[in-house]
C-alpha cells in the first residue's frame, strides 16, 4: 500500500490566515489510487498549520502508511454454483432415487484472498457441496493459471466443501463416487468450476487493505455423536481431556475493510450436512448453506410497502409468455438491491471433522417401534434399514435445516459481534501431494521405542455399505461387523478378489470393495492425495481431503500445534488458532482413529488406507508445519491423475418439452384463488406449465420469485430461489414424458410486509430440434395481511 499527496496550496498572507485544499490519495494492492476522506480544511486557520499538515502528510507518504490499522488486503467472493435441478442423483447419500427435481434454496462458491501487500496470499474458496473433487481443483487450478499465472496454484488455493448431502452429483473422477449418478455429470462438473473460478476473481478483484478479527465460542446442540460406541474405543486417559464426544467448537474471522467496515465473515465448526435426508429431492445447501444464507440476510434490511385488497383484484394472472435469460437474473432479490459500490457480505459456514457428527441432535430411533437402536450397531431387531437419527425439527427435515442453521448462524453472529483478538503476523503456506499406496509410517510402540508400518491401497469394509444413522444403507449390511459374509463376499470377487496381503493390511476390516486394485473402467479410488497448510498469522487452516473423526481431528490439530509451538523460533506462542479444513481440494471419504478402526462402523469401513492411516496423516502434516516455520522448499510429490478424458456418462440428454394444445410455457395450471388473503406463516402453492430445469441453470438468476407491489404500480422481487421460505418443486407427470411442472411453494415469512404480492416462474424449454427458449408467467395477485 502506498500513499501520496495531490494538489494543494500553501500561501502567506496580510490576515495570517490561508484557505487550502488538500487531497489525501492511496494506492491500494492493485494499483487502484482511491482518495481517502480529510478533515475539512476550508477554514480560515494559520497558515504555519497548513504548512504543518503538509509536512506531516509529506511524512507519512516516507513511512509508507504504517500508521493504517490494517496489516492485510483482503477480498471476498461469491457466486452461484447451483446445478441441475433435475434428473440428476444427488452425492452424498448414494441413493440411486434421490433424483433432483427443484431448489430449497442455491448453492454457491464462498471466497476469502489475504494477501500481504507485497508478499504473499492465500485463497480459501468454501462450497456448497458434498466435497472438494480433485478433477474440480485441477481445472480451477488450470484457469486460474491461464488468468494470474503463478499467483494463486496448488500452494496456496483450498477448496472446501460443507458436506451438504443435497447437491448434483457426478463431478468427481473416481468411479466409486458417480457410480449412482450414472457416471460424469458435465453440466454439474461445469457449475462448480465455473462458479468457483467466478468467486476467486470476484475476491481478486476486492482486494483491499483492510483487517481480520479472530473469535472463538461453544454451540451445544447442534452435533451429536453418532457412533458413540467407536469413540468409547479410544482410551480413557484421552477421552477424559474433553468434556464431549464432539467437538462444540466454533472458531470464526471477521474480515474488516479499511473503507467499507465488515465485508464477511467465515467459521468452521463440525456438524454433518445431513439435516435433509436421503429421500430429499430438492438442492439445498443444507443447514451450513442456510446459515450462511441467513447471516448474508442480516445484512440486508426488510422489504417494505403497504397496499389494498382492492389493489390486489387489478392484478390477476397472466399467461406464460417469451423473455430473455436475462429477465430472471435482473429480477433476483439480492442482484436487485445489491450496492454496486460496495463488497457484497460474504459469509461461509465451512466444514471441519465432521465425520461422526451428525445434526440428528435428537437421537436415532427405530421407525418401526420408536425405541432407541441398538447401540453398538445402529440396528432395529438386526436391521440397520429401520434405523433413523432424527433432528431438532423431526419429522420435518426443512424445519431441522432451519434450526441447526439458526444455531450455527447465532452463534456466527455472537462471535462476530464480539470479535476483538486481531490477526497479525506471516502469511505462509505449504502443499505436498502424498501417495497413501503402501506409505511408511513410524509410530511409536506401546512399551517405548518405534516401529514402521504401513497404509494400504484403498478399501472399503463391509460396514461402508450398511450406512449411517443419518442415511441407513440397504440389505442386510449393519456397523460394528468386522467378519462379513459368504454371500457378500462372492459378489464381491466378481469384481475383484482382493490379495492376502491386502486383506491383511486392512485388518480388522472385512474388505467388501478392493477399490484401490479395481482400474477398469478407470481408477475407482484415489491414492495421492492433496495435503495443505494455510497460515494467516496466528491462525492455520489444515486442508484434509477427507472426513476426520471428532478424535481423529483432535489428535491432528495437537501435533501441528506442537510442532509449531516448539520449532517455531518464537513466531506462536501459546494462542495458535488451528482449525481443519475438511473435505478439501479432493475426496477419499473417512480418516477413523486406529481404534475406532477396530470397531468397524461406518467411518472405520470408510477409513481407505488401512488402520494406520491418520498416523499417516499426523507424520506428513508434521513435515509441512516443520517447514511451514522453517519456510523451506518441499518435494511437491507425485501429481494426482486427470481422468476427465475418461470419463463416462450414462444420463440421458434432455430431447424436448412440451405442453398440451393452447398451453403455453408459463402458463399457471393452478393458481391462487383470485383477490385472496394470507397471512404470515401461510403455505401459499402455485402450479405452472414449465420445462425441464437442465435447459438452463438459471445460474445467477432464478426459477421462482415472490415479487411485492410498490406505489401501486411497480412490481419489486422480494424472494427467489435463494431464499429458504420458497420452494422450486419441479416434475412430470410421467417419467418419460415431455410434460412438466413447476410448483412454487411459498410460505410467508414473519418478515414479509403487508401488501400485494404475485407469484412468478421462469424457465426454458427445449424444442426437439435444439433451440432453447425462455419464458415467464404469473399467478394471481394476493394480499398478505
Amino acid at each position: 500500500m502506498s500513499w501520496g499527496i495531490r494538489s494543494f496550496q500553501c500561501s502567506h498572507s496580510s490576515s495570517t490566515t490561508a484557505v487550502m485544499a488538500v487531497a489525501l490519495f492511496v494506492k491500494d494492492g492493485k494499483g487502484r489510487v482511491r482518495p481517502v476522506r480529510l478533515p475539512s480544511t476550508d477554514m480560515a486557520l494559520p497558515s504555519y498549520a497548513y504548512c504543518s499538515w503538509i509536512l506531516f502528510l509529506v511524512l507519512l507518504q516516507n513511512v509508507g502508511g504504517c500508521l493504517s490499522s490494517s496489516n492485510y488486503l483482503i477480498g471476498l467472493g461469491s457466486h452461484d454454483i447451483t446445478g441441475p435441478a433435475a434428473d440428476v442423483n444427488m452425492m452424498g447419500y448414494a441413493n440411486m432415487e434421490q433424483i433432483t427435481s427443484g431448489v430449497h434454496f442455491r448453492l454457491h462458491a464462498r471466497t476469502f484472498i489475504v494477501a500481504e501487500p507485497q508478499g504473499s496470499r492465500v485463497v480459501f474458496v468454501n462450497l456448497d457441496a458434498c466435497m472438494a473433487s480433485q478433477i474440480v481443483t485441477t481445472k480451477v487450478l488450470e484457469r486460474l493459471k491461464a488468468r494470474y499465472g503463478d499467483l494463486y496454484t496448488e500452494q496456496n488455493v483450498a477448496i472446501s466443501g460443507t458436506h451438504t448431502h443435497a447437491g448434483p452429483g457426478g463431478y468427481l473422477q473416481y468411479v466409486l463416487y458417480i457410480v449412482t449418478s450414472l457416471g460424469f455429470v458435465r453440466q454439474s462438473f461445469d457449475a462448480i468450476v465455473d462458479g468457483i473460478e467466478k468467486s476467486i476473481i470476484q475476491a481478486h478483484e476486492n482486494l483491499q487493505p483492510g483487517s481480520i478479527f479472530i473469535n472463538r465460542g461453544e454451540i451445544l446442540v447442534a452435533g451429536v455423536n453418532r457412533s458413540p460406541s467407536a469413540y468409547l474405543n479410544n482410551p480413557a486417559s484421552e477421552r477424559n481431556k474433553y468434556k464431549c464426544n464432539v467437538d462444540k467448537e466454533m472458531t470464526l474471522i471477521k474480515f474488516m475493510d479499511d473503507e467499507w467496515g465488515p465485508v464477511g465473515a467465515f467459521n468452521w465448526f463440525a456438524t454433518h450436512g445431513t439435516s435433509m435426508s436421503r429421500t430429499n429431492s430438492l438442492i439445498s445447501g443444507d443447514n451450513k448453506g442456510a446459515a450462511a444464507r441467513f447471516m448474508e440476510d442480516w445484512q440486508r434490511d426488510s422489504l417494505k410497502g403497504t397496499e389494498t385488497m382492492q389493489l390486489a383484484a387489478s392484478f390477476p394472472f397472466s399467461r406464460g409468455r417469451p423473455v430473455t435469460r436475462l429477465s430472471s437474473v435482473a429480477r433476483r432479490v439480492r442482484n436487485a438491491f445489491r450496492q454496486t459500490d460496495r463488497p457484497q457480505f460474504v459469509s461461509a459456514f465451512c466444514q471441519t471433522n465432521c465425520g461422526d457428527v451428525s445434526p440428528n441432535v435428537l437421537g436415532a430411533f427405530c421407525i418401526d417401534s420408536g425405541k432407541p437402536c441398538d447401540f453398538n450397531h445402529s440396528t432395529c431387531n438386526g436391521k440397520n434399514e429401520l434405523c433413523y437419527g432424527r433432528g431438532p425439527g423431526y419429522p420435518d427435515e426443512f424445519e431441522s435445516t432451519r434450526i441447526i442453521g439458526e444455531r450455527q448462524f447465532n452463534k456466527a453472529v455472537e462471535l462476530f459481534n464480539k470479535a476483538s483478538e486481531q490477526l497479525k503476523g506471516k502469511i505462509g503456506f505449504q502443499h505436498a501431494y502424498v501417495d497413501f499406496l503402501n506409505l511408511e509410517v513410524t509410530i511409536p510402540k506401546p512399551n517405548g521405542g518405534t516401529e514402521v508400518v504401513k497404509t494400504c491401497p484403498a478399501a472399503v469394509g463391509f460396514a461402508f455399505a450398511a450406512g449411517t444413522t443419518d442415511g441407513p444403507g440397504a440389505f442386510d449390511f449393519k456397523q460394528g461387523d468386522d467378519k462379513g459374509n459368504v454371500f457378500w463376499k462372492l459378489v464381491r470377487n466378481l469384481l475383484k478378489t482382493p490379495s492376502q496381503e491386502q486383506v491383511d493390511c486392512q485388518h480388522p476390516k472385512p474388505i467388501l470393495l478392493d477399490t484401490g486394485e479395481m482400474k477398469e473402467p478407470y481408477d475407482w479410488a484415489p491414492s495421492i492425495l492433496p495435503i495443505q497448510i494455510l497460515r494467516i498469522g496466528q491462525l492455520v487452516i489444515l486442508s484434509v481431503p477427507s472426513e476426520f473423526t471428532t478424535m481423529a481431528g483432535r489428535r491432528l490439530r495437537d501435533a501441528v500445534r506442537m510442532v509449531l509451538s516448539s520449532r517455531g523460533n518464537g513466531q506462536f506462542d501459546s494462542n495458535i488458532h488451528v482449525v481443519i479444513a475438511g473435505l478439501t481440494n479432493s475426496y477419499s471419504q473417512y480418516v477413523a482413529t486406529f481404534e475406532e478402526y477396530q470397531v468397524q462402523r461406518y467411518e472405520g469401513a470408510s477409513t481407505l488406507y488401512g488402520p494406520h492411516t491418520l498416523s499417516a496423516y499426523i507424520q506428513e502434516f508434521k513435515k509441512l508445519a516443520t517447514a511451514l516455520v522453517n519456510e523451506d522448499i518441499i518435494e511437491s510429490g507425485p501429481q494426482p491423475p486427470d481422468l476427465l478424458d475418461r470419463q463416462i456418462s450414462l444420463l440421458p440428454p434432455v430431447v424436448m418439452d412440451s405442453t398440451p394444445p393452447g398451453v403455453n410455457f408459463g402458463d399457471v395450471k393452478t393458481d391462487v384463488p383470485f383477490n385472496s388473503t394470507f397471512r404470515r406463516g401461510d403455505l401459499i402453492s402455485v402450479t405452472f406449465w414449465s420445462a425441464c430445469p437442465r435447459n438452463d441453470l438459471m445460474t445467477e438468476g432464478t426459477f421462482a420469485l415472490v415479487e411485492h407491489l410498490q406505489d401501486g404500480k411497480t412490481w419489486v422481487p422480494a424472494f427467489d430461489d435463494d431464499d429458504f421460505c420458497l420452494r422450486f418443486i419441479w416434475s412430470r407427470p410421467g417419467k418419460l414424458s415431455p410434460q412438466s411442472h413447476a410448483t412454487l411453494e411459498w410460505r410467508v415469512p414473519s418478515s414479509a410486509a403487508p401488501g400485494v404480492y404475485r407469484m412468478r416462474h421462469f424457465g426454458a424449454a427445449k424444442a426437439l430440434f435444439g433451440t432453447v427458449r425462455h419464458f415467464t408467467g404469473c399467478s394471481n395477485a394476493l394480499v398478505v395481511a
